[in-house]
């Protein structure tokens, strides 16, 4: 059964629709990312599931109930903010049991929840601490702690690690998820980085304009873009995109001769290749100029021109290349996607042609 179902919800403020006709379904016990570039809806759609916004139209389910009206103390769901929300008066103890004491929960309950939450959370030995005492990774516990303390089967978080420098929102990718995965909630999610979403989700929405532009798992995600837009935003670099053109042989790069990409009108099709598909050739493949490269220790991301295309090419390893120099860009024919010139969506009927050897 879906812990969390939409239906058709819509959320206009004015003239201005933040969500439009947004439908997606979260399976009890699973992590569900909401992702999309800054403006996208992915905040207010989950506002929407928590009761915090009316929706404008459509339905909100949660556990198989219709939640559209209810407000949020009575949809059984617990939630996680940005800003960490703790108040500075109270010790660690106190922040997470703020919510039990408002529900007049049993003293000897509350102590028996906090134990356990304080322990999953490495949060015992800090628990008589004050907010200003801790370190941002264990603020951001304090507050998932207060969110877990409540045991409601849906938990909502919205880009909770916003505010860690890099090195703890690794950790607490992880810590996240196998909390999760340990409890066994139902975890909706939401954040702007691709990376959160990969390691943590079993399912990725991608919104884009308030749409839902692709509904996926992680690695369906990644292998089979469902637009140029799922494309260009998800990958370290994102994928080339492509513009072609019509040529005697077929479609090719947009001012280039060639060699022909796909048996079919260029002028109709954008083709895409991720960054790590690229190989340097030596007699074979596509013509480039080197603009730049940079040096990343495992990895060098070299920058070439073809014709109109700007091309990144993730190579292993260092590779030491002048600007201007003239290099051959090849891949594997499975490694090209094919999308709509005209509204960007993928084409799985068009197969891509060999480069020549």
């Amino acid at each position: 059964m879906s812990a969390i179902a939409l239906e058709g919800v819509t959320k206009d403020w004015g003239a201005t629709r933040a969500v439009d006709a947004v439908s997606f379904d979260v399976e009890e016990g699973t992590l569900a990312v909401l992702l999309g570039p800054s403006g996208c809806g992915k905040s207010t759609t989950l506002r929407l599931v928590a009761g915090l916004e009316a929706v404008s139209s459509g339905r909100v389910f949660i556990g198989g109930a219709d939640v559209t009206a209810e407000p949020p103390g009575k949809r059984n769901v617990s939630m996680v903010f940005q800003s960490y929300a703790l108040f500075p008066h109270l010790s660690v103890a106190e922040n997470i049991l703020f919510g039990l004491k408002v529900r007049k929960v049993p003293a000897e309950e509350r102590d028996r929840r906090l134990a356990r939450v304080a322990e999953l959370l490495g949060l015992t030995a800090l628990v008589a601490r004050k907010p200003s005492q801790l370190s941002g990774g264990q603020q951001q516990r304090v507050a998932l702690g207060r969110a877990i303390i409540a045991e409601t089967p849906v938990c909502l978080m919205d880009e909770p690690l916003s505010n860690l420098d890099a090195k703890l929102r690794h950790d607490m990718r992880r810590e996240i998820r196998a909390l999760q995965q340990k409890l066994g909630i139902t975890m909706l999610y939401v954040t702007h980085d691709q990376v959160e979403a990969m390691s943590m989700a079993d399912r990725v929405v991608l919104l884009r304009d308030g749409r839902i532009e692709q509904n996926a798992a992680p690695a369906e995600l990644y292998a089979r873009p469902a637009t140029a837009f799922a494309a260009s935003f998800i990958g370290t670099p994102p994928m080339n995109i492509i513009p072609l053109a019509d040529a005697p042989g077929g479609a090719v790069i947009a001012g280039t001769g060639g060699p022909a990409l796909a048996a079919a009108r260029g002028a109709t099709l954008l083709a895409g290749v991720r960054p790590e598909a690229l190989r340097l050739a030596t007699d074979a493949g596509v013509a480039a100029l080197v603009e730049e490269s940079e040096y990343l220790g495992a990895d060098t991301m070299l920058v070439c021109r073809a014709g109109d295309a700007r091309l990144v090419a993730r190579l292993p390893g260092r590779v030491t290349i002048a600007p201007g120099a003239p290099v051959r860009l090849a891949w594997q024919p499975q490694d090209l996607h094919f999308f709509d010139a005209g509204t960007r969506l993928r084409r799985d009927d068009v197969a891509a042609v060999p480069l020549p050897c």
